[in-house]
């Protein structure tokens, strides 16, 4: 069995697809497998993928990021499981960078590296609320995703504790799944930049609308989980009341009306001292 395992969820990216699947088989890391699991895709994807024979393919109807990933986890054999979206790329050295910190912390769980972000064709500075951190951040995953899919490696025993990618979830997937690692377990940086990360074209992800819509589902169930702490509980309930705060004005200025109303009922709802009583996050 491989150590590592290199999963790849793409739908209709051949434009940039061999180049992330070249910058794995780049690394000098070599005792790993490539899983890409085409989620449908009615490009010219599948030709990409049988021009190449070291890698692994998993075809599925379009379903959605979460469930590629889960296909990938559930089909990968190495006891290391690493993501990469495919408008992504990985610099050289970054799976021997991580492999090299798991050997000497070996109760890590999770670890990732600083990434360049690419906008358009362009190198973009992060802002400083994007930025990345070290050890139990739980409280600083709360505002907005600052752990990337291609950038961690994980101990495939991890996804036993915290369970896999919420398929319900079309984005936000990540935010969801972070959330559950980081109130339990140290999430680790590599403080070298070995991920490029690429954005700014229409199929992007994040470009979803609707985004805190979904990252407040995902606050209600990290604080229905009885995961947390209750310092844990009373900052993602202080995040919870801020989004919904921000979506229902949203709302309101759209003429959503009824779903304002939802927001503002659900913010009230929420006691930021103790915990709330069951059902009162339904």
């Amino acid at each position: 069995m491989p150590t590592v395992s290199v999963i790849i969820p793409t739908y209709n990216r051949a434009w940039v697809l061999h180049e992330a699947i070249d910058s794995v088989l780049a690394q000098d890391f070599q005792d790993l497998e490539i899983v890409v699991v085409d989620d449908g895709s009615t490009d010219n994807t599948q030709e990409i993928l049988e021009s190449y024979k070291q890698i692994r393919v998993l075809g599925q109807d379009h379903r959605g990021v979460s469930t590629a990933r889960n296909a990938g986890i559930a089909l990968a054999g190495g006891r290391l499981i690493t993501f990469l979206d495919s408008d992504d790329l990985w610099l050289p050295g970054k799976i021997s960078a991580q492999i090299a910190f798991f050997n000497t912390h070996p109760d890590a769980v999770i670890c990732q590296t600083e990434e360049i972000w690419i906008r358009n064709g362009k190198r973009v500075n992060p802002k400083k609320r994007h930025k990345k951190w070290s050890g139990m951040i739980f409280e600083r995953c709360l505002e907005l995703c600052i752990v990337s899919p291609s950038a961690v490696m994980m101990r495939r025993c991890l996804f036993d504790e915290i369970g896999r990618f919420d398929e319900i979830l079309p984005v936000c997937e990540d935010y969801d799944l972070w959330l559950r690692v980081a109130c339990r377990f140290p999430i680790h940086l590599i403080e070298t930049p070995l991920v490029i990360k690429r954005g700014g074209h229409p199929d992007q992800l994040s470009r979803t609308p609707c985004i805190d819509r979904l990252r407040i589902h995902a606050l209600k169930k990290i604080l229905k989980s009885e995961l947390l702490s209750p310092g844990q509980y009373c900052s993602a309930g202080a995040a919870l009341k801020k989004k919904c705060a921000i979506y229902a004005t949203g709302c309101l200025k759209r003429g959503r009306v009824k779903e304002a109303h939802h927001y503002m009922r659900l913010s009230r709802r929420f006691r930021t001292k103790g915990f709330a009583p069951i059902g009162v996050l339904e």
